[in-house]
């Protein structure tokens, strides 16, 4: 017998995307340079205890001479979580979800008093029929950051997730998938910190490993993250600078005819921004207590959305690995790459376990460099995977 589901098709309106494929996008630019508190609040949120990013006396002892934001501060440098140019044209009734990110490093570090600069291209998409809504939108944009010289110092491509809010409600994957809170012991939180502590230990001064002394097949220090809390959710959300009242400001691409900047990309009822309220209530922008995120933090919102209680940032997800591999690589190492598939978010109860094996190694790479390539798989405590990233890192010889 067909089901419900299968009976009645369901299709997205595409007619205001495909005239946009190809097209540079405009966004939000921040107005002021990055500081060091602004670091200090991005390591914070992501859990981040790396000396080199909070610590004055520490990072002033070391080759840098000061703090320096860690690499994956570029996305909290920009408008959006990064996903601007992948959520472009208005699907009716849509929601959105990160699916992933791809990010290419150029060696420029990021210190206080650094302005970033985007440049914003709608790439392409392509439609699958999924399990969790049917009729679902992968689209990828890319972005382009420079600093306030040009000199170039990141380049990504996201890709956003858009589907039919009632769909994934009424197919409510999640519900059935990922059971109750989970109510941690003593001992189990204790070994969490446990391993929470011998990661932060692991690499704490900064030593980079040398080209010569890892080999394929070596692990990297298991790292843990959570348990995740709607405190923690909250507390990511707020170290995106863009979503401190009055820190940008709308921009557009010069000659292009009608620019996606900020037009309403369909949310549903309870999702939307009111922009022109905004400019008298700054919270009916804001993201978190209306707009798009709430469900991030809103068990009921979450529901609505298709996602059954609160979860995490697919753009926090990025910046963990990121900074994992970062901080691994240490003061003379950098992470040149890494491609990340969200395959599932962080949800509210839940811990994050990250596990990397050396899978390969490069004497001589197309950046000049040598480089070890990297498997990471990010899983919570049931072992289903959350991303996996493929990443390569850059070691001095």
């Amino acid at each position: 017998m067909t089901s419900e589901i299968e009976a009645v098709r369901v299709e997205l309106d595409l007619s205001d995307v495909d005239h946009r494929v190809g097209k540079p996008v405009g966004g939000g630019q921040l107005h002021e340079p990055c500081s060091s508190s602004d670091i200090r609040r991005w390591v914070m949120a992501m859990d981040n205890p790396n000396p080199l990013h909070w610590d004055k006396e520490f990072a002033e002892n070391t080759r840098f001479g000061g703090l320096i934001a860690p690499q994956s501060m570029a996305v909290s440098l920009d408008f959006g979580h990064g996903a601007q140019p992948a959520l472009v044209g208005k699907i009716p009734g849509s929601h959105l979800i990160f699916g992933g990110e791809e990010w290419w490093f150029y060696g420029t570090p990021i210190r206080p008093g650094d302005k970033l600069f985007q440049q914003r291209r709608f790439h392409d998409y392509k439609v699958t029929d999924t399990k969790f809504a049917g009729p679902t939108m992968f689209s990828r944009g890319d972005t382009t950051h420079t600093n306030q010289y040009g000199a170039l110092v990141a380049k990504e491509r996201s890709t956003g997730i858009r589907y039919l809010q009632t769909e994934a409600k009424k197919r409510g994957m999640y519900d059935t998938q990922i059971g109750a809170i989970k109510k941690w012991t003593a001992a189990e939180l204790a070994e969490v910190d446990k391993l929470r502590t011998e990661w932060l230990m692991s690499n704490r001064l900064g030593v980079s490993p040398r080209f010569d002394e890892v080999s394929v097949g070596d692990k990297l220090q298991r790292r843990v993250i959570g348990p995740h809390s709607i405190a923690s959710f909250t507390t990511e959300y707020r170290a995106f600078i863009f979503n401190i009242w009055g820190t940008f400001g709308w921009v557009a691409p010069p000659g292009i005819e009608d620019p996606w900047i900020n037009q309403d990309p369909g949310w549903v009822e309870g999702f939307e921004f009111d922009e022109e309220g905004a400019k008298i209530d700054p919270r009916l922008r804001d993201g978190l207590y209306l707009g798009p995120s709430r469900g991030h933090i809103d068990a009921d919102k979450a529901d609505e959305v298709g996602m059954a209680r609160a979860y995490g940032y697919g753009a926090t997800m990025g910046a963990w690995c990121t900074d994992f591999l970062a901080n691994w690589a240490g003061h003379d190492g950098m992470v040149r790459h890494t491609k990340a598939d969200f395959r599932g978010p962080a949800f509210e109860g839940d811990v994050t376990y990250f596990d990397a094996e050396i899978i390969d190694k490069q004497a001589e790479s197309t950046w000049g460099v040598p480089l070890v390539q990297i498997k990471l798989k990010l899983t919570d405590q049931n072992g289903v995977t959350l991303v996996s990233c493929i990443a390569e890192v850059e070691l001095p010889l």
